[in-house]
């Protein structure tokens, strides 16, 4: 899912063509689907793809699940050369496990998360000390495909970023989920009440960004003496 996101956002910024861009899928009715809509070359098989890219400025990006990880690296192996730029965005595989699987020193890790799928994603990413200034330019473009990006220092940054941003929206759609049953509680139609709070939960995201204020400091504003917001904290 997220590799579809990294392919429909780079065609949507219209950053590359489809021409230049090569995926591979297991499932036969999978690759023409991609094909069909994207307009890019799907192989079958791991290796096919990597050896199809035109030269060694071509990234590779990894976006399979964890326990996937160790086949795809020992497919790899073979064909990914030693200064070819790797983007992995699996969950717990280090720099360290695909540089030493791949023999190769140029390696990057992100974390995106769940709403990079429409473009408004936050991507958390580091990489190996021998990531050249211009590969971290490309990487750079590419994560804005996704939404905002930011580099962070250390790897354990981004094993926080996984629990804050990329599991974040978990927690957000609790809170909606929660807010809009309490609408159908009180008695609202559920479209009703998921419109009610979806907007207000966007309106105030927004609101926090532009103010530049703390979150208590926001709550303060709204919470007067004796008011309803008052009131339901205190429920």
């Amino acid at each position: 899912v997220m590799g579809e996101a990294i392919v429909a956002g780079l065609l949507r910024k219209k950053l590359v063509a489809p021409s230049q861009i090569t995926a591979s899928h297991p499932r036969a009715n999978r690759r023409e689907e991609l094909k069909e809509k994207y307009g890019i070359e799907v192989f079958e098989h791991n290796p096919d793809a990597v050896k199809s890219l035109p030269d060694s400025d071509s990234m590779i990006v990894l976006c399979v699940k964890p326990q996937r990880l160790t086949g795809v690296l020992h497919e790899l192996g073979e064909v990914v050369q030693p200064n070819q730029l790797i983007i992995s965005i699996i969950a717990g595989a280090t720099i360290e496990t695909i540089s030493n699987s791949l023999k190769n020193d140029y390696v990057v890790r992100a974390m995106p998360n769940t709403p990079s799928q429409i473009g408004h994603g936050m991507t958390a990413w580091t990489c190996a000390e021998q990531v050249t200034d211009a590969q971290k330019a490309q990487v750079k473009i590419l994560l804005t495909a996704l939404g905002k990006e930011l580099l962070v220092e250390t790897e354990n940054q981004i094993d926080m970023a996984t629990s804050l941003s990329a599991t974040g929206p978990t927690y957000i759609f609790m809170m909606m989920e929660a807010l809009t049953d309490a609408g159908v509680h009180m008695g609202f139609s559920r479209e009703v009440s998921k419109e009610l709070v979806q907007q207000t939960m966007l309106g105030s995201t927004l609101f926090a960004m532009e103010s530049h204020k703390q979150p208590a400091e926001l709550r303060n504003m709204v919470t007067s003496p004796g008011g309803t917001s008052a009131a339901a904290i205190y429920e």
